[in-house]
Formats: C-alpha cells, structure tokens, sequence
C-alpha cells in the first residue's frame, strides 16, 4: 500500500454534506482504484506525474505527461473506475524537446545512482517524478523524509536547468493527508 501512494501524487476532495462520511469512504475507494489504474498503466514512467480530486464520483486530473496519447490513455482508464461519474482532464502535455529530454535523463542518474536513493531506483515505479518544462525542472512525487527530499532538490541542481522547483512529499505528510480526509 505505501508503495502504490508513493508513486502516485493525490489530493481527496470531500464535500461536506448529509451523508458526507459515506460519501467519503466511497470517494477514497474511488480513489485507490483511480491510483491502481494510473500506476499500472506500463507507459507511465519517472518524467510524468498525474494527481487526482475526487468529489462524489466527480474526477479531476492534473499533472504532466511527455506524450499526448498518454493524456487520452489515463482518461480512458480512469473514466472506466466504478462509481467515477464524471472525468475532467487537466493534464499538461509537455513539449517535445530533445534538450528536455536529456536534461530529464541527466537529473534522474545523478539522482538515482547516488546511494541514498538506490532503495528508490530498485522499485518497480520509482517513486521520484522528474517533470522538464522548457528547461525548468520540478521533482514529484513522495519520499521518506526531509532529508532526501533536500538531497534529490540539490542532486537535480546544477546540470543544465534553469530553475528546480521541489514538490516532494513525505510519507509523514501523505499519511497526515489520508488520516484527515
């Protein structure tokens, strides 16, 4: 369980209302399956990053991709979820770009070679997400701690990018997450 949260970034909408704890319990269920059906999906990989809401069966998708089928393909497995009434997809299509690309490939070696992180490099889905835009660089995903969310900020600095935005989360912070919603 905690591998398939690290691999995928979330956020759980809940409405409050009559019922809301039922309503709840069905959105996270929702949820999970959206998650399974994300990161079961074989061309989704370290330089993409998806983030779901769920309101009452009502789905909505954020993130990047590197290709545009694999907008259309995410939807497609996600509108299929049981109790999911209604996908809006806000997923960003990165540009191609061979610059981006090898600057995608240089960050993930110089983070997943160094040691800290080869317990990460040995999972099936590596939990750290690498998104480039046009140079600029955002790290995603879900971590241990602070402290290799500070190494993986400073490993992807300083190899041909022009900024690094760090949005790591913890496992302490994802679990908090999970224990409010």
């Amino acid at each position: 369980m905690r591998t398939r949260l690290t691999i995928f970034t979330f956020v759980i909408a809940l409405v409050s209302a009559s019922g809301a704890g039922a309503e709840a319990r069905k959105d996270l269920q929702v949820f999970r399956d959206i998650s399974d059906q994300v990161t079961s999906y074989t061309q989704f990989t370290i330089f993409d990053s998806v983030s779901a809401s769920v309101v009452q069966g009502e789905v909505r998708l954020t993130g990047w991709v590197t290709m545009p089928y694999k907008k259309q393909d995410i939807e497609r497995r996600v509108a299929r979820v049981d109790g999911v009434r209604a996908v809006r997809n806000d997923i960003e299509v990165l540009p191609a770009s061979p610059s981006d690309d090898a600057l995608r490939f240089r960050i993930a070696r110089a983070i997943y070679s160094h040691s800290a992180f080869w317990h990460y490099a040995s999972m099936a889905q590596p939990p750290i997400h690498i998104i480039v835009d046009r140079g600029r660089v955002t790290l995603a995903g879900v971590v241990l701690g602070d402290v290799d969310r500070l190494l993986a900020r400073s490993l992807a600095s300083g190899v041909g990018e022009f900024d690094v935005t760090n949005a790591l989360k913890t496992d302490a912070e994802v679990r908090r997450a999970l224990e409010t919603s």
